[in-house]
């Protein structure tokens, strides 16, 4: 049974083809995640340079969340909602939703860059050398 998807204020704000958007982007920053890692390790980078994981990281977290939770953080700032075609999307009328959008995105982006600041951490925190 599939679940149409509609808008739902501080909840619910993109569709399908949105979704698969923000599923490319975790995959597309998972990929400069994991290539980041391996370039550290491969070329013995000084462990400082591993904070460099948190970009791409943010990137990757950003993308699963915003799928995860069918929530786009530029759309909730911006009061948008698109549940049909890419690039067509509709206004946030009430205000009191762009509110809850706005709250729900902050909520979002925070979580965000705590995945971030963990996979970093724990990048940084672990011994990518064979010396």
């Amino acid at each position: 049974m599939t679940q149409e998807l509609e808008y739902v204020a501080g909840s619910c704000n993109i569709g399908k083809g949105e979704i698969r958007r923000r599923q490319f982007v975790a995959v597309a920053g998972l990929f400069l995640t994991v290539s980041s890692i391996y370039g550290f390790y491969s070329q013995h980078a000084p462990r400082i340079s591993r904070l460099g994981t948190f970009l791409p990281a943010l990137i990757l977290a950003i993308g699963y969340l915003q799928s995860r939770k069918r929530f786009c953080l530029a759309f909730g700032f911006s009061g948008i909602f698109n549940f049909g075609t890419l690039g067509k999307t509709k206004r946030v009328i009430s205000p009191e939703d762009r509110a809850l959008d706005r709250k729900t995105a902050i909520k979002l982006l925070l979580q965000s860059i705590a995945v971030a600041a963990l996979i970093t951490v724990i990048v940084f925190v672990l011994p990518l050398s064979h010396k």
